[in-house]
């Protein structure tokens, strides 16, 4: 089975499909080589990409040690899980752990994709959940895990696994060094939300991939579900849609933002296989120390990215004596709001037609100024361009 065939099924159909995994016969040369090291490749590649204006001689190091211990850690998981198989009443058989913790990955692996745009990271953590329930479902068919002891099994995976993530995260960030460790942690700070709300995400893409689970007309196009709709990317399903021309998007960038002036000016297209984006980002800055980065993203040429419009299911909002983040409606649009009054430091996104992102960010800036920003280059305008480039 080729590789888009195995990570459209495990992902629309594991029920199933675990059961063919089980019954397969291969090494692990075969699977690092075939599947494990193409899929986590995804995820440093579109680091890379996404850098901004960070130096590549920052964003290189970052992408290929990632992607380093991305594959070390694929093996490490599958001993854990072979370590741990007789105190849950499994069989422990080290290729079958090595299946198990590779193809559980999957939607994980290609919401790497994501890293392109770093708000987007709350959407990663749904195919993160939904990887955690595909090695739900894989224990007791590839380990023969006893029924009634799955759950403590899964449980205890992840609490290694999340342990060895935080040991890995500390070793890039040396070797990526202080000021790359920042932008990392900075870029996985915007995806936050509180538990209440992450554990009402959780519920929600569980009952999603039940239905999933049952289906049996071919693979949905992009819908509410991330799993389905990265299936869906994958198999090239729905409108084909080219992104608008990234001297378009730059155009709309201004010159000045209150004070400060424009001093970068960056554009790109990006494609990879079936996912393209189109990206104009500016640098701002005046003589006080206030700094400001603006960012029009052009989401519609990658089909996962049409999950932006799952984004407006988010209403979140938590305060502190230092500052305040909220996500929620503005106009019918899904915004998101982050301010730190002590640093004035702040964020401001917009999804303009489920297709752009417009996000601005600042230091020592109000927020008022930001929103000025994005609203200043024409959210009309630019979704008048949401069916732009769409061919059915």
């Amino acid at each position: 089975m080729n590789l888009i065939e195995r990570a459209k099924n495990i992902i629309l159909t594991p029920a199933t499909e675990w059961e063919v995994i089980n019954n397969e016969t291969t090494t692990t040369a075969q699977l690092y080589t075939g599947y494990i090291m193409l899929l986590a490749a995804i995820g440093p590649i579109a680091m890379f990409l996404g850098g901004g204006f960070i130096s590549i001689l920052w964003r290189l190091p970052m992408a290929v040690v990632t992607y380093v211990f991305s594959l070390i850690g694929v093996f490490i998981i599958a001993l854990i899980i072979d370590w741990l198989a007789p105190n849950f009443g499994a069989q422990k058989n080290q290729m079958q752990a090595l299946k198990l913790a590779a193809y559980a990955q999957t939607p994980a692996w290609i919401a790497g994709i994501f890293n392109i745009i770093p708000i987007l990271g709350i959407l990663a953590l749904l195919a993160g959940l939904y990887s955690l329930y595909l090695l739900y479902l894989g224990l007791p068919v590839l380990m023969k895990a006893a029924k009634e002891k799955v759950v403590a099994y899964t449980v205890v995976i992840v609490v290694c696994a999340v342990v060895l993530f935080a040991i890995f995260s500390t070793i890039i960030g040396a070797v990526g060094g202080m000021a790359l460790f920042g932008a990392a942690t900075q870029m996985g700070s915007r995806a936050s939300v509180d538990i209440n709300a992450m554990n009402q995400l959780g519920a929600n893409i569980n009952a999603a991939n039940k239905s999933v689970n049952v289906a049996t007309t071919p693979a949905p196009q992009v819908t509410g579900n991330p799993a389905a709709a990265m299936a869906a990317a994958m198999q090239g399903n729905g409108p084909v849609v080219e992104p608008v021309d990234q001297a378009l998007l730059k155009a709309m960038l201004p010159e000045t933002i209150g004070s400060m002036k424009r001093n970068k000016f960056e554009a790109d297209k990006v494609a990879m296989a079936n996912f393209k984006l189109s990206k104009a980002e500016a640098g701002y800055a005046d003589d006080q120390g206030h700094t400001a980065n603006l960012t029009i993203t052009d989401a519609g040429g990658a089909a996962p990215f049409a999950m932006l419009a799952a984004w407006s299911l988010i209403e979140q909002e938590s305060e502190t004596d230092d500052g305040y983040e909220k996500m929620g409606k503005v106009d019918g649009r899904a915004v998101h709001e982050k301010y730190n009054k002590k640093t004035q430091d702040g964020e401001y996104s917009v999804v303009v037609g489920n297709r752009f992102l417009v996000e601005a960010q600042g230091h020592q800036i109000d927020m008022p100024t930001l929103k000025q920003a994005v609203n200043g280059i024409g959210l009309d305008k630019l979704e008048a361009l949401k069916s732009s480039g769409v061919k059915q």
